[in-house]
């Protein structure tokens, strides 16, 4: 699934917060944003890997949630909510695409790495892919109960999230075709290694691209 629909359900486990511990919401929806956020902080280093953990983040929400129920503060929630939302993200990739540079073609056999068993999870598809319309209505849904409950910087923060949603699914079939010319002409004036520090599915793209280039040529 896109970030904005990570970033969004990630908010939304903090709902619970909100209505039982009001003091804690801001705190609560922040720490869920940030978490929903996080493991796609690996975007380009061994994405859906380096940063997904979706056994132990699951391990580690179980305590986290515990504390943050029988000894509230600020670290807490914090903790409970932003680990939750990692685990969530982490999870829910699964029912996604695959890590192929055009996931709604289908030919990858990769959505999330598990590091507790040493293996890739195939994806499910049940979202179809990161962009799809489908993808679009779970951000939709999820921003509605948080604009019911937001108001300054947080209501701006869901706004611009559904905001981002809606552009990007707009764009997201466009994408790989825009971004592989783009990355095409930068491999032929940057150093190799720079290249090889691509992930896989920009470098395949790349090299297709040039074979394509180089047989129109001969």
């Amino acid at each position: 699934m896109m970030l904005p629909t990570h970033a969004l359900w990630g908010m939304v486990l903090a709902l619970p917060v909100v209505w039982t511990a009001p003091e804690y919401a801001g705190i609560g929806l922040l720490a869920g944003f940030l978490g929903g956020v996080f493991p796609d902080l690996d975007m380009y280093v061994g994405h859906r890997k380096t940063l997904h953990y979706p056994v132990v983040y699951t391990g580690l929400a179980v305590p986290a949630v515990a504390v943050g129920i029988f000894v509230p503060s600020t670290l807490t929630i914090a903790l409970a909510v932003g680990v939750t939302g990692a685990a969530l993200h982490s999870r829910s990739d699964v029912y996604g695409g695959g890590l192929e540079l055009r996931p709604w073609e289908g030919t990858s056999d990769r959505a999330v790495y598990d590091h507790y068993r040493g293996r890739w999870i195939g994806p499910r598809r049940w979202i179809g892919y990161d962009g799809s319309p489908s993808d679009l209505a779970l951000s939709a849904v999820s921003a509605v109960p948080l604009l019911v409950i937001t108001d300054g910087w947080l209501e701006v923060l869901v706004i611009a999230s559904l905001g981002i949603a809606v552009v990007y699914t707009a764009v997201r079939r466009h994408l790989p075709s825009i971004g592989l010319v783009v990355l095409t002409d930068l491999a032929e004036r940057v150093p190799g290694p720079v290249v090889d520090r691509l992930p896989d599915r920009y470098r395949d793209g790349i090299d297709g691209e040039l074979q394509a280039t180089t047989d129109g040529n001969a």
